[in-house]
């Protein structure tokens, strides 16, 4: 079997008495595109951010590309990157400011070239020399995807990837991602509360109640488990349903 893109071990994140991330133990394949799903609180940001090692673990460890995050991190960085509607740019910088800024650090070549080209993709262009801290939100998070792509990562780690966004101008990153997971044979997790959005993206979906992966399979797959007609109700079904966990603790 191929080597996993990811393969995440026993990850657990406290943040003192609070169990965020409770010992997760999951692997992706390349050139899937896989959802964490679960209400606020799951542990979706905080298992996204773990992952590149904005967050440090608790415990656990996490494996990207064959390599040990916590000791080779720096080996993996230039292969991957990540996008949250929660982590703001600098305001003060305009956006261009912000993508040479993130490009050179991934020393980028060409990047003039390479942030035109995003520009025209995501439909930037017009507020590319606007300070960052002057946009709208759906133009923020736009940016945000830009910055995210610069270097053509192989690993696209995404934090509500539409957020904000009109649903024409949802439609159409949809269709981005959808081509740019085909074209570079990309491996891309998301977090998500738009479930037609997963339906389409996704051909794996964890979901997450209280920190820990409570199921698992394809949107087609989870919505026949539970015997329901969309991947909403499957969500609603969860959210809702007994807490697995206080009947673990009854035992």
């Amino acid at each position: 079997m191929p080597q996993p893109v990811v393969t995440v071990r026993n990850l657990t994140k406290r943040f003192g008495d609070v169990v965020a991330v409770d010992a997760l133990d999951f692997a992706l394949p390349r050139g899937v595109t896989a959802a964490l799903l679960g209400g606020n609180g799951a542990g979706k940001t905080t298992t996204l951010s773990m992952l590149p090692g904005l967050l440090l673990p608790s415990e656990g460890a996490i494996e990207i590309f064959g390599e040990n995050m916590l000791t080779h991190r720096h080996r993996v960085l230039p292969r991957l990157n990540f996008s949250s509607p929660y982590v703001d740019l600098p305001h003060r910088l305009t956006v261009r400011q912000n993508l040479t800024v993130y490009g050179r650090l991934y020393r980028i070549p060409e990047l003039k070239d390479r942030i035109a080209e995003l520009a025209r993709d995501l439909q930037i262009a017009d507020f590319l020399d606007r300070q960052t801290g002057k946009l709208s939100s759906g133009m923020k998070t736009r940016v945000a995807l830009a910055k995210a792509l610069l270097n053509r990562p192989e690993l696209l780690l995404l934090d509500e990837p539409t957020a904000s966004l009109d649903p024409d101008t949802g439609d159409w990153v949809r269709s981005y991602l959808e081509d740019y997971r085909r074209r570079g044979d990309a491996t891309i997790l998301l977090a998500s509360h738009n479930m037609g959005e997963v339906e389409r993206l996704c051909s794996d979906v964890m979901m997450m109640k209280r920190g820990r992966i409570v199921d698992r399979g394809s949107p087609q797959e989870l919505i026949a488990r539970y015997g329901r007609a969309t991947l909403e109700q499957v969500f609603l079904d969860i959210a809702r349903g007994p807490d697995l966990f206080a009947r673990e603790a009854a035992q």
